[in-house]
């Protein structure tokens, strides 16, 4: 080897390293949020004199906000640029953090933490898929990177309740929001070695009437799962109405292509049968994660009397699941096809949910949750990035502003049904029961994601690699 072949194969990880960085620390603090306000349930709503069913409200809208616009953020990368929309989205996303710290009440709370930083997580995260896919040309390198990634997002959502919860006892819940902000910060200068692989379009079209269509669907349909405790009517009325919203979106992307314009998103997307599977997947493991987060930390607050930080503790052990099956992620993925992976990880995290509901039934002990939820940390550890993968592997280059954004608006909207349907159960009777039923629900979203995976193609270690991976020319404008 020549002296300037060792010297770029050394140079190589140190580039990789740096690009990675920013990625996986935005896809950690973007999970982090949506996990660690859990802890702060009793200290927030004592604070800004409101109720646990307002923490609720701002934890679903945050929740809500990053699934309805996470395909048109995707989407916009295309015209405006991916590294241009990254850092908007961070800036945004830090603005919405200075405010939460500083909320008088619970309105500008959810100004800040629901609205600002669910709108700057829609502009930031399409971009991190957009760029690991691009940057990545190879499927085993991609695997790794989505590894890293993926690995990110899960130990930030699974420790969110720790490091919230030693923040807020430590300091205050305000202080959560002031760490945020620092991690933005930093990411922004990090973000300074991110290259663009592809130019923005500016002329590329932006279906507005179709970005309107489909976050108005969702957000109907989440509203409908919120309204449940309250009206029966109300709730079946509002899923009727987003549902019948969403009807309206697919007619008219329909309609766009028919007339030879570029919809706000391709029906081609939703052809490929894997990545249709894929997508269910991921929907049912964000739906058990932040279900199971949401669940178990208010019950632990509200009924067992736990404080931040003795409830970040019990999390530990869903951390240290997800940190282990994730650093042996890279491994498993030589070993073992992608589809056996995510199989394997439903099952594990379904075990976990029975050890759970039987252990906390048993005994008073806060340690009964540990086992439970150490084997939901390694199931979801274990199926994060072969689901993510299949899904991006799937597409070219032209389509993955499209299928980013699709992915992550799946993703999150399986994180909102999560906390809306086991919280709105939890929240209206508050007692053991209550809490069994909640979890419950969440197994059966993740058997549903079993028997999903169960259907993907078999393949090698790597799973098939697509026909369609090497990049293709720009689609027709």
């Amino acid at each position: 080897m020549t002296e300037d072949a060792a010297a770029n194969g050394r140079a190589q990880p140190a580039r990789t390293g740096r690009v990675l960085a920013p990625l996986a620390l935005a896809q950690f603090i973007c999970s982090f949020a949506g996990s660690n306000m859990n802890v702060m349930i009793n200290d927030i709503s004592h604070d800004l004199d409101t109720t646990v069913q307002g923490v609720q409200v701002a934890i679903t809208v945050f929740l809500l906000v990053m699934a309805a616009l996470m395909i048109p953020g995707g989407k916009a990368t295309d015209r405006f640029g991916r590294k241009r929309c990254f850092l908007v989205g961070l800036v945004v996303y830090g603005i919405g953090a200075v405010l939460s710290a500083a909320a008088p009440g619970l309105g500008v709370l959810i100004l800040g933490n629901s609205i600002f930083e669910g709108v700057g997580t829609a502009l930031l995260i399409p971009p991190v898929y957009i760029l690991t896919t691009l940057l990545f040309t190879d499927l085993t390198s991609r695997a790794r990177a989505f590894g890293v990634i993926m690995a990110a997002g899960g130990v930030g959502a699974a420790a969110g309740p720790l490091i919230g919860g030693l923040i807020t006892s430590g300091i205050s819940w305000r202080a959560a929001f002031v760490f945020q902000a620092l991690v933005i910060a930093l990411i922004i200068a990090l973000s300074r070695t991110i290259t663009d692989p592809l130019p923005p379009d500016p002329d590329r079209h932006f279906d507005v009437r179709g970005a309107v269509l489909s976050a108005g669907g969702l957000v109907l349909v989440v509203m409908g799962i919120l309204a449940a405790d309250n009206n029966l009517g109300l709730m079946l009325g509002l899923l009727a109405a987003g549902l019948l919203v969403l009807a309206w979106f697919v007619h008219w992307i329909r309609s766009e292509e028919r007339a030879g314009r570029e919809p706000l998103l391709s029906t081609s997307l939703f052809r490929d049968r894997t990545s249709n599977l894929g997508l269910i997947t991921q929907n049912a493991q964000w739906l058990l994660l932040m279900g199971t987060s949401f669940t178990v930390a208010t019950y632990l607050q509200v009924v067992r009397g736990y404080d931040a930080i003795e409830t970040g503790v019990i999390f530990t052990a869903a951390t240290l699941g997800v940190l282990a099956s994730s650093l042996a992620a890279e491994r498993l993925a030589k070993r073992l096809p992608q589809r056996t992976l995510i199989i394997a990880g439903f099952a594990l995290a379904i075990v976990g949910i029975g050890v759970l509901i039987a252990l906390v039934a048993g005994t008073p002990n806060p340690w009964a949750f540990a086992p439970g939820l150490l084997l939901i940390g390694l199931g979801l550890g274990v199926m994060l990035t072969p689901s993510v993968n299949v899904v991006q592997s799937a597409f070219p280059e032209n389509q993955q502003g499209e299928i980013s954004g699709l992915s992550r608006s799946i993703s999150n909207l399986g994180s909102t049904f999560g906390t809306a349907i086991a919280g709105t159960i939890l929240v209206a009777n508050l007692t053991k029961n209550a809490y069994a039923a909640a979890m419950a629900t969440l197994a059966l979203g993740a058997l549903a994601g079993l028997v999903t995976a169960t259907r993907l193609p078999r393949g090698g270690p790597t799973g098939p690699a697509p026909a369609n991976l090497p990049p293709q020319p720009p689609a027709a404008r």
